[in-house]
C-alpha cells in the first residue's frame, strides 16, 4: 500500500527479519517446541552420504552416520530415524540436504518418499556457516554442523515442483547448447588443419560452413595443384555429380586462390585427412542439432513461452532457451524475481562512508538463466529496431556497453513476464511491427524439414496458447500464404497447403475454396 505524504510517495514498512524469510521455520518450531523439532542434516557425495539428527538447539540425537546410495540403506536410515523420533519424542522433522551436482537427488527422493519434508541447502551457504567455526578445516562432520546452522537460520529452501515436461525441455536445450559448443571447437580445429593443407583457402570464403561447395572441393581435391588441374569445367562437373548447388563466382574464387597459393606444410596429407574426419563429426553433430531443435520447437509450442515469438528479434531457439531455464512462470511473483534469480543486479560494498554501489554483477546467480536472458538481449539489440535504437542512443551518450546489455535484459524480463504470465501478446513499442507466431514457427519448421504431421500438431498446439483476441491477426498472414499456394502448382507448397486450412479452421476462419484460373479472389 502506498500513501501520499507532503507530495512524496511513502511506502508502508514491512517487518525486517534477520534470517532469510523464504526458509524461515521459527513459527513451526515455536508450535511444537525447540526440543521436539528435529533437523536431519545430509552431506551428499557420489556413492554415499553422511547424515545426522539434531534437535533445534543442536543436541545430537543420531551421530554422523554413513548411508550408501541404495534402497536397502535408505530404508534402514529412515527406520532408524523413525525409531529415534519415537524414543526422543521428536514430533516434527525437517531434512536439509546440501546440493551436490546431481548426487543429492537420490537422497532427496528417498526421504521425500518416506514422508519427510526435504529442503536443499546451497554449498555457498554451507561454506559461510562453516568458516567462522573452523577456518581452514573442512570435514564431513563439520559440514553437517554447518548444514544444521543453515536450516535453523532459514537457508534450507523448498525447491518448487517441476513437471517432467519442463525438465525434459531443459535437458534438450542444454544438450543442444553443449553440441553447439562442441561444433565451435571442431570448426576451429578444422580451420587449423585445413590451413596447413591448403594455406589461405578457408579465408577466401566468408561463410565457409554455410555452403557445401567450398568444403566439397577442399575434401575432394585437397590442394592448389589439384584445383588448377581440374579447372573451372572440372569443378562444375564435380559439384553437379554430387548434386551440390553452387555459384560460378565461388569456383572462380577458388581458382584465383590456387594460382597464388603458398606452399603446403609438412605432413599436409595427414592434416587433410584429419580435417576430413573432423568435418564428418561436425556434419553428424549438425544433423543432431537439427533434430534436437525440431523436438525443442515442439515442446515450446505447448508452453505459454511460445508467445515470445511475437517480439521481433526473438526466435524459436532463444525463446526455448529462456523457457527451459525459467521453468513454469507460476514460480515467479514478478519480473524482479527473474532478474534476482539470474543475478542481473550490481554487487555493492558499503562500510561507514565508503559505498561502492555500482559494482560488477553479483557472482552468486543462476548462470544458465543469465546466459539465456543475455542472449535474448543480444538478439533484440541486433534484430529489433526499437532496442537497436535504444542501444545506439545510449552508446552516443557514453554508456558502458555492459550497462546497455543489462538494461535491455531487464526490459526483456519485464516484457516476457507480462506476456507469459498474462498469456497475451504484449503491446510494446518494440512490437509495433510485431512478428506473427504461427508464421515464424512455420518458417522454422520449413528450414528444418520437419514432417508435416509434426508441423500440424505444433501449429494446433500454438493456437491453444494464443489469446482469442489475436486469432484474427495470426490468421491474416496464413490466409495470404494459402492464397499464394493455391495459385502455385509446385509440389512443395501444396504439402503446406494441406495443413493451413485445418489451422485456419481452428482459428475460426472459414475454409477457403480453390481459386480457378483467371480468378484472383477466393470464393
Amino acid at each position: 500500500m502506498t500513501r501520499r505524504y507532503h507530495g512524496k510517495r511513502r511506502r508502508s514498512r514491512r517487518p525486517v527479519l534477520v534470517q532469510k524469510p523464504s526458509g524461515m521455520i521459527h513459527p513451526r518450531v515455536q508450535k511444537v517446541g525447540p526440543e521436539h523439532f528435529g533437523i536431519v542434516s545430509v552431506d551428499c557425495a557420489k556413492a554415499r552420504s553422511k547424515w545426522m539428527l539434531c534437535d533445534f538447539y543442536g543436541n545430537v540425537l543420531i551421530p554422523p552416520t554413513t548411508v550408501e546410495h541404495c534402497r536397502p540403506a535408505f530404508e534402514q536410515a529412515i527406520a532408524l530415524l523413525r525409531e529415534t523420533m519415537g524414543r526422543r519424542d521428536i514430533r516434527e522433522v525437517l531434512v536439509a540436504v546440501e546440493r551436490t551436482g546431481r548426487y543429492h537427488h537420490a537422497v532427496q527422493r528417498a526421504f521425500s518418499a518416506g514422508g519427510f519434508e526435504v529442503r536443499t541447502v546451497h554449498p555457498f551457504a554451507t561454506k559461510q556457516f562453516r568458516q567462522p567455526r573452523s577456518p581452514g578445516v573442512k570435514t564431513d562432520d563439520i559440514d553437517l554442523m554447518a548444514i544444521h546452522l543453515c536450516a535453523i537460520n532459514g537457508f534450507a529452501l523448498v525447491e518448487p515442483l517441476v513437471d517432467e515436461s519442463w525438465r525434459e525441455l531443459q535437458l534438450l536445450i542444454r544438450y543442444r547448447r553443449d553440441l553447439v559448443n562442441k561444433i565451435s571447437s571442431l570448426c576451429c580445429q578444422i580451420r587449423e588443419h585445413l590451413e596447413a593443407a591448403m594455406p589461405g583457402y578457408g579465408g577466401c570464403f566468408s561463410k565457409l560452413w554455410e555452403h557445401e561447395a567450398p568444403l566439397h572441393l577442399a575434401w575432394k581435391l585437397g590442394s592448389a595443384d589439384a584445383i588448377l588441374e581440374k579447372g573451372l569445367a572440372g569443378m562444375i562437373n564435380l559439384l553437379r555429380d554430387a548434386r551440390i548447388r553452387f555459384q560460378e563466382r565461388t569456383l572462380r574464387r577458388a581458382l584465383t586462390w590456387a594460382e597464388a597459393a603458398a606452399n603446403r606444410d609438412l605432413g599436409s596429407d595427414q592434416h587433410h585427412r584429419i580435417a576430413m574426419a573432423l568435418n564428418a563429426d561436425r556434419a553428424q553433430k549438425t544433423l543432431e542439432i537439427q533434430a534436437l531443435e525440431r523436438h525443442i520447437a515442439s515442446r515450446l509450442a505447448r508452453t505459454p513461452y511460445i508467445l515470445l515469438l511475437s517480439i521481433p528479434g526473438i526466435n524459436v531457439v532463444s525463446a526455448a532457451d529462456y523457457a527451459g531455464e525459467m521453468g513454469p512462470i507460476k514460480n515467479y511473483a514478478n519480473s524482479r524475481c527473474i532478474t534476482g534469480r539470474a543475478g542481473l543486479y550490481p554487487s555493492r560494498y558499503q562500510s561507514d562512508q565508503v559505498d561502492k554501489a555500482d559494482g560488477p554483477l553479483v557472482k552468486c546467480a543462476n548462470r544458465k538463466l543469465r546466459a539465456a536472458i543475455m542472449m535474448a538481449a543480444d538478439n533484440l539489440i541486433t534484430c529489433n529496431r526499437y532496442f537497436g535504437d535504444l542501444a545506439r542512443k545510449w552508446k552516443e551518450a557514453g554508456k558502458d556497453p555492459r550497462h546497455t546489455h543489462v538494461k535491455i535484459a531487464h526490459r526483456f524480463c519485464r516484457i516476457s513476464y507480462h506476456m507469459v504470465a498474462g498469456q497475451q501478446v504484449f503491446h510494446h513499442p518494440c512490437a509495433r511491427q510485431r512478428s506473427y507466431i504461427l508464421q515464424k514457427l512455420m518458417g522454422f519448421h520449413g528450414e528444418h524439414e520437419t514432417p508435416m504431421d509434426q508441423i500440424l500438431a505444433d501449429l494446433q498446439a500454438v493456437v491453444d496458447q494464443l489469446p482469442r483476441n489475436e486469432y484474427k491477426a495470426e490468421a491474416g498472414p496464413l490466409v495470404k500464404e494459402l492464397e499464394t499456394i493455391q495459385q502455385s502448382r509446385r509440389r512443395g507448397p501444396q504439402l503446406i497447403g494441406e495443413i493451413l486450412p485445418l489451422v485456419l479452421a481452428k482459428l475460426g476462419v472459414k475454409k477457403l475454396q480453390s481459386i480457378e484460373s483467371g480468378d484472383k479472389s477466393p470464393r
